[in-house]
């Protein structure tokens, strides 16, 4: 996200506040947990069932390119959601973020094929617990959490950067169990960083009510990530197991 975006203080414009903390935090949360639902009922509705798989077979066999469309889709509405944000209005921000979870269902639906249900389902299970973890420290914690930001943008960057020289250099495969788990590791951390930062965008943007729904979308795009990205690794884990 733009880091002109982030409040850096406290804004004060001498209005009551009309929800509390803990109330926006929870719709922050919802607006989370909805995308998830959109993300995994749409990818569960294309490899799980009959006409999905049939639908998705087509797909695959009459546009073999079809994975890298969805993934630049996917990157180019990020990228216009970062870039645009203060123009959007809130509930065209709310429609980037539920296009961004479709375009991530489809992609998912290509990769549950690869996996048991029991294995989804454990996974998804271990993610929940995980992320809930991190999120009601990241809530509770009074430690400030904006110093462990350069650390985890780093982390982020190393972990790109593997994995982009994994698809040039299959030797490095052999530390993938390893990166996995710093992966999981890293997101664990964003999971607490971003819960903290939306008391930050509440304080911040205190008095502009268009600003605070938009930065409640920002915050439920960026846990919704943490959360689909904990799951990806953990998957990649748990699925060396399978047969």
């Amino acid at each position: 996200m733009p880091e002109n975006f982030y409040p850096e203080q406290p804004q004060s414009f001498g209005v009551q506040r009309q929800e509390s903390l803990s109330r926006y935090t929870a719709k922050t949360f919802g607006i989370m947990f909805l995308g998830l639902l959109v993300t995994f009922g749409v990818a569960w509705g294309l490899a799980w069932t009959a006409p999905g798989q049939l639908l998705l077979f087509n797909a695959l066999t009459a546009m073999p390119w079809i994975q890298l469309v969805i993934l630049v889709a996917e990157l180019v509405v990020v990228i216009a959601m970062s870039a645009m944000i203060r123009k959007l209005s809130p509930a065209a921000a709310g429609a980037c973020f539920f296009l961004y979870a479709v375009l991530t269902g489809l992609t998912f639906s290509m990769i549950f094929l690869s996996f048991e249900l029991t294995t989804l389902v454990l996974v998804f299970g271990f993610t929940a617990l995980y992320f809930g973890g991190m999120a009601l420290f990241g809530y509770l914690t009074k430690i400030d959490l904006s110093r462990l930001r350069t650390v985890l943008l780093g982390g982020l960057i190393a972990i790109v950067i593997f994995n982009l020289l994994m698809l040039f250099i299959p030797a490095l495969e052999v530390a993938d169990r390893v990166m996995c788990t710093l992966g999981v590791i890293l997101f664990l951390g964003f999971t607490a960083y971003d819960t903290q930062k939306i008391k930050s965008f509440y304080y911040g943007f205190q008095g502009d009510d268009a600003m605070l729904k938009k930065a409640s979308v920002i915050s439920a795009l960026e846990l919704y990530l943490d959360f689909i990205n904990l799951f990806l690794y953990l998957l990649r884990i748990f699925g060396r197991n399978r047969d």
